[in-house]
């Protein structure tokens, strides 16, 4: 811990940053395609006046550091900082001396990296705590109050900033690449937000629910949550069980609830970001990973 900042999250904003920042300069730079938010807005500056993106990157966020600050509190306030002045600093690196990818023949291409680092890295930054500013601080704070996935507010400013873009310098084909490798960048950062990792969850109705959650106990060492139900056509009440398994053992666990009741009823359905004993924590309530 830094003044209350744990160290590890300074470190993954920082290569959130740089696979960011690799991303804009090796793959947006170099073929045109603009970017949604104020790295949208740095970009379309550079295009029109090649005004460095990594000076007008700080400029721009200094509004949305004093919001920052006011809604966000002192540690989100500092990773934001952090997050933006490291973008800053790997645009400039980035920009000094690039290699060349030559892949103009493929804009698909293109757009896919694009997307995959853009995403990657401000998935990775936000995950820790951190922001690159401009937009998001702004979907951070959407997402606080509002509800919204912070992929889905990006993606709505994104659309505006590049028509934007469109009509002022890129051509259309160039403006649906982008919107593609946005889109894409999206999808990604929802994708780290609520976990790499999925767990399965299954939603057991059963006659012989007891034996069913003994027998998972046993063979699979898995807690079962037991809940009260009611059908709502008979009005009997019996007992639903509740049961969080890992990816690969849910074969296993269908198996065992067929061996007891080929009968049962079970919904499955697909549980991310899973905390807790058996997966965070040991049967001591310690955390399996630092």
């Amino acid at each position: 811990m830094i003044f209350g900042l744990k160290v590890k999250n300074i470190l993954f904003i920082l290569l959130g940053s740089a696979i960011f920042s690799f991303g804009i300069v090796h793959f947006n730079m170099q073929h045109n395609l603009g970017e949604g938010g104020f790295t949208g807005i740095t970009l379309l500056l550079y295009f029109l006046w090649k005004w460095d993106p990594a000076i007008t990157n700080i400029i721009l966020n200094i509004p949305l550091f004093l919001i920052g600050w006011k809604f966000l509190g002192r540690n989100s306030f500092i990773y934001s900082i952090i997050g933006t002045g490291a973008v800053s600093l790997f645009l400039s690196i980035f920009q000094i001396n690039p290699f060349d990818l030559h892949l103009e023949s493929d804009m698909t291409l293109v757009a896919l990296f694009a997307g995959v680092f853009i995403g990657v890295g401000l998935g990775i930054i936000f995950r820790f705590g951190g922001t690159t500013g401009g937009v998001d601080i702004i979907a951070r704070l959407v997402n606080k109050y509002v509800g919204w996935s912070m992929g889905r507010t990006m993606f709505l400013f994104d659309f505006i900033v590049i028509m934007t873009s469109v009509f002022a310098i890129l051509d259309l084909k160039q403006g649906m690449y982008t919107l593609l490798a946005v889109y894409i960048g999206a999808r990604v950062i929802d994708f780290l937000q609520e976990g790499a990792y999925s767990a399965k969850g299954a939603t057991i109705i059963s006659s012989q629910s007891n034996d069913i959650a003994a027998k998972i106990l046993k063979d699979m060492d898995r807690g079962v949550t037991v809940l009260e139900g009611r059908g709502s056509f008979s009005g009997d009440k019996r007992d639903v069980l509740y049961c969080v398994v890992a990816r690969n053992e849910i074969v296993r666990l269908k198996n065992i609830i067929n061996s007891v009741d080929p009968h049962a009823f079970v919904a499955v359905s697909t549980v991310h970001d899973v905390l807790g004993e058996g997966f965070t924590l040991d049967e001591n309530k310690n955390p399996i990973q630092e």
